[in-house]
């Protein structure tokens, strides 16, 4: 994956965080506006969501930001 989009993610994962709670849960679509503008970086998003980590539709936000701190 790669380092901005991880970035990204993080950044999400912590602005969901810290407006709904560490309980709040999320898809990979989060991560993206509401139009597809960059379909490359969406694929990336979710292979690595769906077919690397084999993760559920929604997660919680808290679990995907560790998943991508240890990969460091």
């Amino acid at each position: 994956m790669r380092e901005s989009l991880r970035n990204k993610i993080i950044e999400v994962c912590d602005n969901k965080i810290e407006k709904k709670g560490s309980n709040v849960g999320l898809s990979f679509y989060a991560f993206f506006a509401n139009k597809n503008d960059d379909p490359e970086l969406l694929m990336e998003a979710a292979t690595w969501w769906i077919s690397t980590e084999k993760l559920d539709h929604f997660e919680k936000a808290q679990k995907i930001k560790k998943m991508l701190l240890e990969m460091v």
